[in-house]
């Protein structure tokens, strides 16, 4: 198990699913703090957890997250939406609202805290992707992500220079209320956190949280002409699984 003794983590999303466990677990590994980040807070039982209101819709909300949490080293960017009914060919509200969230929320805070980083030794920061960001599901969710990983990526090199690692977490199916509606396999919320804070004690920059995931990543430098007839044949299996 990898220490995160001494650290202070603030997470989004943090009420439940993968935020709840990256509560735990970061508790578990000696955090010295975790503001447990939400649009409704609750109470967590344990002084070591804040907790912080936060919309990732609101505008203003990074900044006041900032101010109240100006010692955090480790941000972990979980919160995000994925609407039952969601199709790129759907509304454009509605693909707003995803993005809104998962993309330009997420970003708009990452962006807020990369100076209390820097100023608190570099420190981390944790984007949760998804492997629909490499599946092309027509989906605003898959879309957001996608985009989501890039900036992703952009980000690491843009915080180089300050030292703060940037790590991507892609994941498949995981055992969460938000994808109850799917009769497939799926990964536990605590294997796939876990994975995650080894990635932080260990320096990684990526990772690939299943073998769902693996698989897909090895398969990207096929060909187009034979890539996306399999990712269809994956698509319509998981449209099917979801009924």
């Amino acid at each position: 198990m990898q220490s995160l003794q001494g650290r202070h983590v603030l997470v989004t999303g943090a009420n439940g699913g993968l935020g709840e466990q990256f509560v735990a677990q970061g508790l578990e590994r000696g955090a010295a703090k975790v503001y447990a980040a939400a649009r409704s807070t609750r109470d967590w039982h344990d002084q070591r957890v804040v907790p912080l209101d936060l919309d990732l819709t609101d505008p203003e909300a990074p900044a006041r997250a900032v101010a109240a949490a100006p010692d955090v080293d480790v941000l972990i960017n979980n919160a995000g939406i994925a609407p039952a009914g969601d199709l790129i060919t759907g509304p454009e509200e509605e693909l707003r609202r995803v993005f809104e969230t998962n993309f330009f929320g997420t970003l708009r805070l990452s962006n807020a805290f990369a100076p209390v980083l820097a100023r608190n030794g570099g420190g981390t920061l944790l984007n949760i992707l998804s492997a629909a960001a490499w599946v092309s599901m027509p989906t605003g969710y898959a879309a957001s992500k996608a985009a989501m990983w890039s900036a992703t990526n952009a980000l690491r090199l843009a915080l180089q220079g300050q030292g703060t690692q940037v790590v991507g977490l892609l994941v498949g199916m995981i055992d969460t209320p938000m994808t109850t509606r799917w009769d497939v396999p799926k990964v536990s919320a605590a294997s796939v956190v876990a994975q995650a804070y080894d990635a932080v004690g260990d320096g990684s920059l990526e990772v690939l949280a299943d073998e769902t995931t693996r698989d897909l990543k090895a398969r990207l430098n096929t060909p187009g002409e034979e890539l996306y007839p399999w990712l269809g044949e994956q698509i319509a299996g998981l449209a099917a699984a979801a009924g």
